[in-house]
Order: structure tokens, then C-alpha cells, then sequence
């Protein structure tokens, strides 16, 4: 009996190492801390404040693989967001805001995920947009085409193929998980991406349905929320968002060259604020030229159009440059401008500048911010 005990306990401690020699498990994280300067905020004329995250949101995470066998893999991600500036979390003080999901992927079929996670057009269509060099600067005016990440997706199932031929596709659906009511708070988004050589394109659909108020409540949903500024919050009361966001970019030597489209429509019905669909038609176009090895910098302008319940415009203009210290950190300074003209939906337009979301309470607004980033 001794002698089983043993043998059972050698073979568990080596089955233990084998495992423990066939995973992974990585910390990282990204600490961005700048000082900004705005011109027009909330009805005042100068704010300057300390901000967090103002090009990649403050983190930390954990990610890691478990290899099963037969090209079998598991995998997961828990990634934390937090404000630099004063330590409090993220995300609407989630533990895990940023992602947190858990799957399995396979050499042949791709990779399947559950969980908090973001929707295929933030994987395939953003990094051919401006703001995947210096953030949400160079992106739609308060985000209102989720183009810079605003929004993730709880009670995800998203799928993401192998690279073919320069072809990659990725699909998900999230449960709304309403008795009754299976559409309610759904949200489901598909995209592609092709890229060859020097040109890369991408093109993807998100749809999120915002609550069925009969058997839950308007904004009950599994997306986040897309309504952060003046910009669309007088359509909270949507029954539902469609996104369309098509983009690519060319690399010309040391200069890349891009731009990218959206349409997003903000659907009523009987239980909604407001009666015709609010559209909005938003374009950029960027340049950046990587100077050096060390020196990156871009400029950027986007045009943004509504109309439907209501009609507005503004024109944004954007210039930055990045100074790389070492490979893990570096040192930024952004400056933008932005005017807007015509109705928002509940008086008139307010300039807002990219995904900084700060309402300018005037149809101007301008701003420099200047900061450190450090990764681990």
C-alpha cells in the first residue's frame, strides 16, 4: 500500500513538471501618465489636468497558454485598467475591465474564446487607423463608432481563424441572457482583414442591441456603453446600434499612409426619446513617418456628419510625434483642434475631440497633451 502511495505520488509530481514545462504565463502591463491642456471644457475656457491612459490605457495583465496536446492549446487573458493618476480601477471599477476570457485554439480552425472581450472589428479594423499610433486623438469625435475601443463585450463567443493567404476572419455573438427575450442586450459583429506586402485592409459589421424595456431595461446590454459625450448621448434611449467601419493603410518606405470610413445608425422605437434613426457618417485620413528608429510622428484629420433626428458636423485636425527612450518607454506630445456646427439632438453641436470624450460646452476646442509611457 506504501509503495502505490508512492508511485502515485512520483507519477503526479511528474505530470505536475510536464505540465508546468508545457505552459506559459506572462505579466505585463503599460503605466501612461501625461499632463493635458484643454481649451474649451464643460463651458470654461481653460482646464489643465494630470490624465491617465491619454495613448494606451493604463494596465496590467496576465496571459498565458497551456499546451494539450495534438496542436491543442488552452488559453486566457485577465487584463486590469486602472487610472495612473490616483490608482482607482477602470472600466466602471471592474476587477478585470479590460478583458477576461478563456478558450482553446487549435493549429487548423483558429482560436475560440468566453468572455469579457473585444468585438472583431476593434482586432482586425483598428490597427489600420490613425489612433493605433497615437491614440484617441486621431479617431471619430466621442467615439461614437466604437472605432477606438470604447465599448467591450461581456458574455462573448468569439472565433478567430488562422492567417490564410493573407486573409483572416473573426466572428462573435454575445447572449443577452434575458428570460423571454433572447434577442435583448445581444450583440453580435463579424470582420475581415488581407493584408500583402505593403497594403493592408480590413472591414468589419457590429451590431448591439440596447435592452428590451418590456422584459429588462433600456441600456441593458452586453456591450459597454457608446454614450460618453455630446455627441450621441441624446440617443441613450437607442433600441439598437449598427456599425459599419471599413479601412487600410500603405506603407511607402518609412511613411505609411491610411484612412478609414464608419456608418453608424442609432435605431428607435416606441420606447425611445426620439423618433427617426440617427446617422452618422464619419472619414479620416493619417500620415505617419517614422523619422528614425526612435522618432515617429503623425497628422491627421477627420470629418464627422449626422443626420436623421438630427444634423451636425465637425472637421478635426491632429498632430503628434513620439520620442522612443528605449523600447519599453517613451515620451509623446499631441496637440488638436476641433469645430462643430448644427444640432447634437438636444441643442447645439459641441466640439469633442476624438475619444477624449470631454464636452466643450462650445462649437470649439483644442488641446495639448505631453506625457510618459512606460510598458513591462
Amino acid at each position: 500500500m506504501k509503495k502505490s502511495s508512492a508511485t502515485i505520488l512520483t507519477i503526479g509530481a511528474m505530470m505536475s513538471s510536464v505540465s508546468y514545462a508545457q505552459s506559459t504565463v506572462t505579466l505585463y502591463g503599460i503605466v501612461d501618465t501625461s499632463i493635458m491642456y484643454i481649451h474649451n471644457s464643460g463651458g470654461h475656457s481653460t482646464q489643465i489636468g494630470m490624465a491617465s491612459g491619454a495613448e494606451s490605457g493604463s494596465r496590467f495583465g496576465l496571459k498565458g497558454t497551456e499546451d494539450l496536446a495534438g496542436g491543442l492549446k488552452a488559453v486566457f487573458q485577465l487584463e486590469n485598467g486602472f487610472n495612473s493618476t490616483n490608482g482607482n480601477l477602470g472600466q466602471g471599477g471592474r476587477m478585470f475591465g479590460r478583458q477576461a476570457y478563456v478558450g482553446l485554439s487549435g493549429n487548423g480552425w483558429g482560436t475560440v474564446t468566453m468572455g469579457r472581450q473585444y468585438d472583431p472589428l476593434v482586432d482586425l479594423v483598428q490597427p489600420v487607423q490613425g489612433d493605433n499610433y497615437l491614440g484617441g486623438f486621431f479617431t471619430s469625435p466621442g467615439d461614437i463608432d466604437n472605432a477606438d475601443n470604447s465599448a467591450r463585450i461581456n458574455n462573448s463567443v468569439k472565433w478567430v481563424s488562422p492567417t490564410w493567404s493573407g486573409l483572416k476572419f473573426e466572428a462573435m455573438y454575445a447572449l443577452g441572457g434575458v428570460a423571454g427575450s433572447t434577442g435583448s442586450g445581444q450583440t453580435y459583429s463579424g470582420a475581415a482583414s488581407y493584408n500583402i506586402g505593403a497594403l493592408s485592409l480590413a472591414a468589419g459589421y457590429l451590431h448591439i442591441d440596447n435592452g428590451n424595456v418590456t422584459l429588462s431595461s433600456r441600456g441593458t446590454s452586453t456591450s459597454d456603453s457608446l454614450f460618453n459625450s455630446s455627441v450621441n448621448s441624446a440617443y441613450s434611449s437607442s433600441r439598437s446600434i449598427n456599425i459599419a467601419r471599413a479601412g487600410g493603410n500603405y506603407v511607402l518606405g518609412s511613411v505609411t499612409l491610411g484612412g478609414y470610413y464608419s456608418f453608424s445608425q442609432y435605431n428607435s422605437d416606441g420606447s425611445s426619446t426620439f423618433t427617426n434613426s440617427q446617422k452618422y457618417h464619419n472619414g479620416e485620413v493619417y500620415a505617419v513617418w517614422q523619422v528614425s528608429p526612435t522618432v515617429l510622428t503623425e497628422v491627421g484629420y477627420d470629418y464627422m456628419k449626422s443626420s436623421g433626428d438630427s444634423s451636425a458636423k465637425q472637421h478635426q485636425f491632429s498632430i503628434g510625434a513620439d520620442y522612443f527612450l528605449s523600447k519599453r518607454t517613451d515620451l509623446y506630445a499631441v496637440a488638436a483642434y476641433a469645430h462643430a456646427s448644427g444640432e447634437n439632438g438636444a441643442g447645439s453641436a459641441q466640439a469633442v475631440i476624438g475619444s477624449n470624450d470631454v464636452d466643450s460646452g462650445s462649437n470649439k476646442q483644442a488641446l495639448v497633451v505631453v506625457g510618459l509611457r512606460h510598458r513591462f
